[in-house]
């Protein structure tokens, strides 16, 4: 077998498939079962979607054997492809019994090894497949760990994910900055040669106004003072859709809040803690960072101002990228423009609506499925979270979600018009 040096993405391959596993290993066939919330899939789903993803789009039409799983399981782990055949409903994935936990750990050894003896001497486009299915495994980590999370929520003993780690050293917060940018002619979208999704691109012009971005994350101190000061009764913080969206569903708190004898705690994956009142605010939808950042007497960014913001900053150095813990947001490193936060604490919601940059294509195929068709009624969200995978965010990477979803690890980064 070819060294890992000569092939990088077999290494690549043999990384992030184990990776996966191992996020999963502490939980039990009962745990990776459940499905709390129709948006939060099942543990086992996400191992069987992602080895799904391999075995229909590389090997079934790149390998001479071709796929390994058995017919009829194409039906339950295809997602949203409705170019490659039928799929299971999305709410009812827990119900999926079958095939059991074993045989999809089966299924995918199976599956990498027939992938990784594929890849030397592969075509282009099989390897370009493979790239594209590792990163959209790396999606499904994040994915795995924030749907237990919620299907964890829901049940009374607040079970954890990992056993509690130590206590991380408490931050010091000093009084929030506002940091300056000139705008005017900037660009944004992916540039260079490293992999990007298709609604990175095309890179193009944006102008940009002056503009101002706090220099740290919004915190769960300015969270609970939005709540105690009757935040979610008053009308007038809050989008026409937001204040019918917390009518509706009785809203009180951000997700995974509970109010004990007067204390608040919150759910995390490592069970039931304290409050934090100076760590960043997360589980927070759209509509609750809009009202909130309104109520404190600023905005959300626009993707464009975050991205122009942050482009010169490294991930790399500046994230604080998971080693499967601890997993709770911080306000982390400064960037060299003095903003904390901006990579792997929390996604920040930004007031862009997700559509299409400008002369943007999808990719050919089915998996040109994958971003363009949810162009529609989501918002933009950048920087990447706690729990996000290594490697696999960028200045220009776009995450998307509905305004009213909140069990992603989501967050805000105020901004502002120069005063």
């Amino acid at each position: 077998m070819p060294s890992l040096q000569a092939d990088p993405l077999q290494g690549a391959l043999r990384e992030v498939r184990a990776r996966t596993q191992e996020l999963a290993a502490s939980l039990s066939a009962e745990d990776q079962q459940v499905q709390a919330f129709p948006e939060a899939s099942p543990t086992k789903w996400h191992l069987g979607h992602t080895t799904w993803f391999l075995d229909r789009f590389v090997l079934r039409e790149h390998a001479p054997a071709g796929q390994v799983m058995p017919e009829a399981w194409d039906e339950l782990f295809n997602s949203y492809y409705e170019g490659v055949g039928k799929r299971f409903e999305r709410a009812r994935r827990g119900c999926l019994s079958r095939p059991a936990l074993d045989e999809v750990l089966a299924w995918r050894a199976a599956v990498t090894e027939r992938v990784d003896a594929l890849l030397p001497g592969a075509e282009p486009r099989a390897r370009e497949l493979v790239e594209l299915g590792l990163h959209h495994e790396m999606q499904h980590q994040e994915l795995l760990l924030t749907d237990v999370l919620a299907n964890f929520s829901v049940h009374p003993a607040a079970p954890a994910w990992r056993a509690t780690p130590p206590d991380a050293p408490r931050e010091t917060l000093e009084a929030p900055r506002w940091i300056a940018f000139e705008g005017g002619l900037v660009h944004s979208g992916a540039e260079g040669d490293g992999f990007c999704f298709d609604n990175e691109l095309p890179r193009h012009p944006v102008w940009l106004a002056p503009f101002e971005l706090r220099d740290t994350l919004l915190t769960n101190g300015e969270a609970l003072a939005f709540l105690e000061s009757g935040g979610y009764d008053d009308h007038r913080p809050w989008l026409a859709d937001g204040i019918a969206w917390v009518r509706a569903e009785g809203v009180r708190a951000p997700a995974y809040w509970r109010e004990e004898n007067g204390a608040w705690f919150t759910h995390t994956l490592y069970g039931l803690r304290p409050l934090d009142l100076d760590a960043p605010a997360t589980h927070l939808s759209a509509y609750e960072a809009d009202a909130i950042a309104t109520w404190l007497g600023a905005r959300l960014p626009t993707e464009h101002e975050w991205e122009h913001a942050a482009a010169p900053s490294d991930p790399a150095t500046l994230g604080r990228w998971h080693a499967h813990g601890p997993l709770w947001p911080r306000h982390g490193e400064r960037a060299a423009n003095g903003l904390r936060g901006l990579w792997g604490e929390v996604w920040q919601w930004t007031r862009s609506a997700y559509l299409p940059y400008p002369g943007y294509r999808p990719a050919a195929g089915a998996v040109g499925e994958y971003n363009g068709k949810f162009m529609d009624g989501q918002w933009v969200l950048r920087g990447g979270s706690c729990a996000t995978p290594p490697g696999h965010v960028r200045a220009s990477y776009r995450n998307f979600f509905y305004p009213a979803q909140r069990w992603q690890f989501t967050g805000v980064r105020l901004a502002r018009d120069p005063r």
